[in-house]
């Protein structure tokens, strides 16, 4: 039986949520009732616009155990705030920056773009040794400045300790910024406990809501070095004082948010994570880990499939990848697909990502859908 948030097309099976995820049913009743608000009335309640954006920063304060409202910014996406980080500190020639070999390219390109300034992006080989946190730890010198990296990796599934990294970095003055959007929303994530200086992620994953808006934490101390590099009315003090001369800078992470705010993503994304919370995160996470684990067994229960996610790492994540022993998963992705089974093709096999509201019996019938061999299936 579906989820009454989740009314999707019956013969669809979602386990894409690692990468754009299905609204809830309240999502999209949040929307057509603002859009059939803005068409009536225009800007008439914009002062309860004002008010549904301050709720979402608490919401995403909640989410993320942010000590204050003044730490969240909302952004575009993840991308965006991982280059306020990278074109907001100041580097010195020589300086570099620490990561791993399995990052998405949003948390590559912008530091390997640094490389014209004299910065060095490292990347660690997670598996080169004992635990992907020593990986890492080994490629830090006295030059090292920050570390990045990716709380769960988008094509493994591997989930780092980034409260040992967190640690790691306090210890040895490194700054410390974490690719969250493979976890907020599916599991527990404490930035106080982490001891992170820069947290980022996308709401259209794991969290459920649209693209197109995001969160952009820093911590107090590390949001002050950060330099500006977008400029514009809303991120002045004294924002809806349109007379501000002179003007300051907003004392809070708002700073980051050069313009007017993407006012129907604003109201999307609370809508979604107002199930989150009502829910509770720690049992969104219980169901999500459970339902890994349910794919993982049966995964290993198919003769002709092959896991390719560490199922006895300590750390689990909601992404399963596997790949079909005689199946290439090109030729597999497109058969699942094809038989409305919504998942990725990602590192060397298929990726399922199912969220807390999935079934056993969703996930029974995806691996079930799975043939021995496509021969027979060609051309239907």
């Amino acid at each position: 039986m579906r989820h009454p948030e989740f009314p999707l097309s019956a013969e669809l099976i979602y386990l894409n949520h690692a990468a754009v995820a299905p609204w809830p049913k309240r999502t999209s009743d949040a929307v057509c009732a603002f859009a059939q608000q803005n068409t009536v009335y225009g800007s008439l309640f914009y002062l309860d616009w004002i008010k549904k954006e301050a709720e979402l920063r608490k919401q995403l304060k909640e989410l993320i155990n942010a000590s204050s409202v003044a730490d969240i910014a909302l952004v575009k996406n993840t991308s965006e705030a991982l280059s306020f980080v990278a074109y907001g500190l100041a580097w010195q020639a020589g300086d570099n920056i620490v990561s791993s070999n399995e990052e998405f390219p949003s948390n590559r390109i912008v530091w390997q773009s640094l490389d014209d300034q004299g910065v060095e992006f490292r990347e660690a080989e997670l598996s080169s040794a004992a635990t992907p946190e020593d990986a890492l730890f080994a490629l830090v010198d006295e030059r090292t400045r920050l570390m990045t990296i990716s709380s769960i990796q988008f094509a493994s599934g591997l989930r780092l300790d980034i409260d040992r990294i967190g640690q790691f970095c306090k210890d040895n003055n490194i700054l410390f910024c974490v690719d969250a959007i493979q976890s907020i929303g599916a599991v527990q994530f404490d930035v106080q406990k982490c001891q992170a200086d820069f947290v980022m992620a996308d709401g259209h994953k794991w969290m459920l809501g649209p693209e197109g808006l995001g969160v952009f934490y820093t911590s107090p101390a590390a949001r002050e070095t950060l330099k500006l590099s977008q400029y514009g009315w809303h991120m002045m003090e004294n924002t809806h004082n349109y007379e501000n001369k002179p003007w300051k800078v907003h004392p809070s992470a708002q700073r980051f948010e050069c313009g007017s705010p993407n006012t129907l993503g604003v109201h999307a994304l609370s809508a979604s994570l107002s199930l989150l919370l009502e829910t509770s995160m720690a049992s969104v996470e219980k169901q999500v880990l459970d339902n890994a684990r349910y794919l993982m067994q049966a995964i290993q229960s198919c003769p002709y499939l092959q896991l390719l996610t560490d199922s006895k790492s300590t750390l689990q994540s909601g992404i399963v990848v596997f790949k079909h022993k005689h199946i290439s998963k090109e030729t597999l992705y497109k058969y699942l697909q094809k038989n409305h089974v919504v998942c990725a093709m990602r590192g060397e096999g298929i990726r399922f990502s199912a969220h807390f509201y999935n079934s056993s019996e969703e996930l029974d019938k995806a691996i079930a859908l799975i043939p021995e061999s496509i021969t027979n299936q060609a051309g239907k």
